[in-house]
């Protein structure tokens, strides 16, 4: 990625869609360079940790260069896109058609970029920092087009830089630090491998995982890579995929919502001491009452199951109980106990397993839950869930009962105290006013925080809800 620095050029920087994101993956790209932009028009769709979104263009222009491909993430605040304003949107267009077909013409299919971290992403000036041999830095930063060429010669298998890209562990002679990612660096750690004698092959010099496992796989190369600039050349470092059988093995990268939930489930599960709570319920009375509530108008159009009537159990189960809506906040050694309940879904997306929440829950009416709940599941099965709806949940439910599964042991959402799963409904043979009868059941799991939430606290949590779906009469008297 090079940097305009002519005043006309604007660099489109990548924006933070959502509370506290570092990083994006480019979906797809709307346009290209040459194409005119206006205002308001969008031009790529990224993929956060919590959703997919489309990215507008600010102001209008002509598009200079794109300066990443598909597929790679990128930091947030790094320029993705320059586009030439005003007096410059004419000039533009030659210079970024000529780089497009010099791309065409040369560029391999750009799998190689790998996902950077804040600190440590593209810079502008890196090419001033660390320039390649055979690659002169200023040049580069003149023209677009000599830009994209660099930049290809950097990674083509037959262009004529590539077997000079082994000096670079010449760095520590001029006292450069060899530039690697946080987690690269503790890979190397742990395998004894010292940064100074890896080839990079990630954009810009940057030391991949790759270049690491191949450091520790092949050291004699690696040490003897200047005069045997060959056998050490960064394209053929990727080798791994090549060692499983591809007839009986996929390998999915880890990426986007995936990434985000098992970073969080991790963090979650080995921060907060969880605690598991069971109960099984006659839920049948339950089950008339969504039958009685989908033929009363005032229903009418929503959605009424019986999630609904869980959901509006464990909202009044919270107002009995309040202490239970909290969080940990580590930092200040304090409980923040909320006076609002952001109730957040548990849905099973396409792009993986995501938890939009219903703002304010608690003040609503069962009628309004009901539109709420219609709304949040059809706008996250359409993929269209934003990040603010993801942010701020208090408390949060999972049905696993939809796939058959009588019930689990949840994890905790990060921030929030307790979850309620709900286990498959059917009929079962239960004892009813003395007599074995078959009866709607149900087996309801709450998991909490016990470093703020304790046995007594959520047994009484647990007991209210399974008390309300017995007898569900309980809604108007205790609501």
């Amino acid at each position: 990625m090079t940097t305009m620095t002519d005043s006309s050029v604007r660099e489109f920087k990548m924006p933070d869609v959502g509370e506290g994101l570092t990083e994006a993956e480019i979906l797809k790209w709307y346009v290209q360079p040459g194409d005119t932009v206006t205002d308001g028009q969008v031009v790529c769709e990224v993929e956060t940790a919590k959703a997919a979104v489309e990215l507008p263009i600010p102001y209008d222009g002509v598009v200079r260069e794109l300066h990443f491909p598909e597929g790679t993430t990128v930091d947030v605040g790094t320029s993705i896109i320059a586009v030439a304003v005003g007096d410059g949107a004419a000039a533009a267009e030659e210079p970024a058609q000529e780089a497009v077909a010099e791309a065409a013409a040369e560029e391999p299919k750009p799998e190689g970029r790998q996902p950077v971290l804040v600190g440590y992403g593209v810079s502008t000036s890196s090419t001033k920092r660390r320039p390649r041999k055979g690659v002169e830095a200023p040049a580069a930063a003149q023209t677009p087009s000599a830009a994209i060429q660099a930049e290809l010669n950097g990674h083509g298998p037959a262009a004529p830089a590539a077997p000079a890209a082994p000096a670079a562990p010449a760095a520590p002679v001029t006292g450069d630090r060899p530039l690697a990612k946080p987690p690269v660096r503790k890979l190397a750690k742990d395998l004894g491998v010292d940064l100074a004698t890896v080839v990079p092959s990630g954009p810009d010099g940057i030391i991949t995982r790759e270049d690491v496992h191949a450091a520790v796989a092949a050291p004699e190369p690696a040490q003897t890579a200047a005069p045997r600039s060959e056998p050490a050349a960064p394209a053929p470092s990727p080798t791994a995929p090549t060692s499983y059988d591809t007839a009986r093995e996929t390998r999915v990268p880890v990426k986007g919502v995936r990434k985000a939930t098992a970073a969080a489930m991790v963090g979650s599960a080995f921060t907060a001491p969880h605690v598991t709570e069971f109960v099984t319920v006659d839920v049948t009375r339950t089950m008339k009452l969504v039958e009685e509530l989908k033929q009363d108008k005032e229903y009418t159009g929503l959605r009424v199951n019986p999630l609904l009537l869980i959901a509006k159990a464990l909202l009044v189960a919270i107002k009995r109980n309040p202490d239970v809506n909290a969080s940990w906040d580590e930092a200040a050694q304090e409980i923040v106990v909320k006076h609002y309940v952001n109730l957040g879904i548990a849905a099973a997306t396409p792009r993986g397993l995501i938890v939009p929440n219903i703002k304010d829950a608690h003040a609503q009416t069962l009628p309004q839950l009901a539109g709420s709940l219609g709304e949040l599941v059809s706008t996250a099965r359409e993929g269209k869930t934003s990040p603010a709806a993801m942010q701020g949940g208090t408390v949060t439910i999972t049905n696993v009962g939809v796939f058959g599964v009588d019930t689990g042991t949840p994890i905790l959402n990060p921030g929030e105290s307790a979850i309620l799963a709900v286990g498959a409904i059917k009929l079962q043979p239960w004892v009813h006013k003395g007599k074995v009868k078959p009866r709607q059941v149900t087996t309801l799991a709450l998991s909490f925080d016990h470093r703020l939430v304790d046995g007594e606290l959520g047994s009484k949590v647990l007991a209210d809800v399974a008390a309300v779906l017995e007898q569900p009469k309980r809604l108007i008297s205790w609501a």
